[in-house]
């Protein structure tokens, strides 16, 4: 009879740990499912060129992701990276002719300033982070159109064209910088005491609050991190295409990042951060739209699809988070 029951309730054990490793790790296994997909079906996939482009295209959206889940790691959102892109494409052309440190500088402070009013107005006036960041949303860009009177500029600066199209030892320095901006953002959410911070404001801020840590002053900060990366991002893609257009620099990208954290595991209610999972989130939507591109599916099929899988990844959390 004991024998009778064990076996009954076996699969349901297995189920539940399935369900329960489905959110972290359900990522990996379904960007190998589709890469073995990719190398059966897909011609060329394999090749260097075309891994080359499928690399540089997902950098700019890992680069703010990794912002956008640092964010969501302390319970908030950010829906103005995409502005702060467009507003460091604008920037550059103007201080271009001072240097290439100069123009860089000078979009980083954008991404600062942006941050700044972001999180003061999160942190101390006590707004939702979807309110405050909706604000700049909408007037970050048009801020941008402003300064590049809605004209596209060509830039031609050899040093800056470099970072967004050379190599280094065969690969983009593009993936270079975002790798680079990956170890950073992961040693710090590990190893520091502000990612401690960080991850303990998102998981019981009153009880942070109450334990003595700054949380207005770690909010603040969270949000100018992720606008600089979001400005580092919008420099690389003016240096990649090498023009600057503020109307279609970084538009919508902030959807992307949301999924890309998301996916990879990071919970909308705070308190935790997989930057590798996001990593891993990214490089799934983006090899999701490269497989239908590959296989002439229209482009609205195709947002169905992420649709769906966004669904499923917030599904998959909630279950857990029930649990």
């Amino acid at each position: 009879m004991s024998e009778a029951t064990a076996t009954v309730s076996r699969p349901a054990i297995d189920l539940a740990r399935i369900k329960a490793w489905l959110p972290a790790y359900g990522v990996y296994v379904a960007i190998a499912l589709l890469l073995v997909y990719n190398v059966l079906f897909t011609p060329n996939f394999l090749a260097w060129s075309n891994l080359r482009i499928q690399l540089i295209q997902v950098a700019p959206i890992v680069i703010v992701a990794l912002g956008m889940a640092l964010v969501i790691g302390t319970e908030g959102i950010d829906l103005s990276v995409g502005s702060v892109m467009a507003l460091a494409a604008a920037l550059i052309p103007l201080y271009l002719g001072y240097g290439v440190i100069a123009a860089i500088l000078v979009s980083l402070v954008a991404g600062v300033l942006v941050g700044l009013i972001n999180g003061t107005l999160v942190a101390r006036v006590g707004l939702q982070p979807i309110v405050a960041t909706l604000a700049l949303f909408v007037g970050g860009r048009g801020l941008a159109l402003v300064i590049s009177d809605g004209q596209l500029k060509d830039v031609r600066n050899d040093d800056l064209i470099y970072l967004g199209s050379g190599d280094f030892l065969r690969i983009p320095v593009l993936v270079w910088i975002a790798a680079l901006l990956v170890l950073v953002v992961a040693f710090v959410v590990r190893r520091t005491v502000f990612g401690r911070r960080l991850l303990a404001i998102g998981g019981n801020r009153p009880a942070t609050e109450l334990a003595g840590v700054p949380v207005k002053r770690v909010l603040i900060t969270v949000y100018v991190v992720c606008s600089v990366l979001a400005s580092i991002a919008g420099l690389l893609a003016v240096a990649r295409i090498q023009s600057s257009d503020a109307s279609a620099v970084g538009l919508l990208i902030e959807l992307s990042a949301i999924t890309a954290v998301v996916v990879g595991g990071t919970p909308l209610t705070g308190g935790k951060v997989r930057v590798l999972g996001t990593v891993a989130g990214a490089l799934l939507m983006q090899l999701v739209v490269a497989t239908m591109i590959k296989h002439n599916l229209q482009p609205s099929t195709t947002e169905m699809v992420q649709a769906v899988i966004i669904l499923i990844a917030v599904y998959v959390a909630r279950e857990r988070k029930s649990r």
